[in-house]
């Protein structure tokens, strides 16, 4: 029974009609929601409990506000969404590779089923740090910004969102090595170019740091520091993966070095 609701993975260089790969992409498509649904529900119930992790940054004397009839309503649905959207990521990142996978050689796909491990523990090491580091000196700073001119009000939507984007930022920001480690697999990038231009790669990392969500200078310290050393062990990781790739590029066929 499973077999049968499991899309069919075609093999490397396998033909297939256009109408098989929209057969195939619509029942992936149709395992992601039905992940999604019951995902949903399990965080929707325990949505008071996500809830309050969220608000953990906050300082003592610092409390949510809501504003309308239907917003702790809406707020506990998108807190709950966004919950079960990180559940069912693992699924949802298998599902996109088995649909792509095909379009490689073998040598490729060993490459990137590493490369989806570690894009995967990195999103979650970025989140992580997001939460303990950058999140409460971020809240601190900015809700007691000028707190004795104000009688300062956090609306409960605001927040959620603001802590929402931060978490997601930083996860993707800390996937910066997966970005420059697939340029180089590609031959866009080397290490010999990333060594050359180290100096323009720091004023990048400070710059994205800059266009994170958070606008203090404490958290765009707290943010730019890891930036800088992820790019650091990505020129050495580069160097290493040089020697492992040889001068292959990605999409080419037959054996690859690995």
């Amino acid at each position: 029974m499973i077999r049968r609701l499991a899309p069919r993975r075609l093999g490397t260089d396998e033909e297939a009609t256009v109408v098989e790969h929209l057969s195939e992409l619509r029942h992936r498509i149709f395992i992601v929601l039905g992940a999604i649904i019951p995902a949903f529900v399990l965080t929707f119930a325990f949505h008071t409990k996500l809830i309050e992790w969220l608000k953990a940054p906050l300082p003592a004397d610092k409390t949510l506000v809501t504003l309308g009839v239907v917003e702790p309503f809406t707020t506990a649905v998108k807190v709950s969404a966004l919950a079960a959207v990180a559940i069912v990521l693992p699924i949802l990142v298998w599902q996109a590779w088995g649909f792509l996978a095909p379009a490689m050689d073998e040598s490729a796909q060993r490459s990137l089923r590493w490369f989806l491990v570690l894009a995967t523990s990195l999103f979650a090491l970025g989140v992580i740090f997001a939460y303990v580091v950058v999140a409460p000196a971020a809240v601190t700073f900015l809700t007691n910004f000028d707190d004795t001119l104000y009688d300062v009000q956090i609306r409960a939507s605001y927040y959620l969102s603001f802590m929402s984007l931060l978490l997601l930022a930083c996860g993707l920001a800390f996937e910066m090595p997966i970005f420059i480690l697939a340029l180089v697999r590609i031959r866009v990038l080397s290490y010999d170019k990333l060594r050359r231009n180290r100096r323009t790669g720091y004023v990048i990392m400070v710059v994205f740091a800059i266009l994170l969500p958070t606008v203090d200078p404490v958290s765009l310290v707290f943010e730019t520091i890891p930036l800088l050393i992820l790019f650091e062990l990505s020129i050495w990781l580069s160097k290493l993966m040089e020697r492992r790739w040889g001068t292959a590029p990605l999409w080419s066929t037959g054996e690859d070095a690995l």
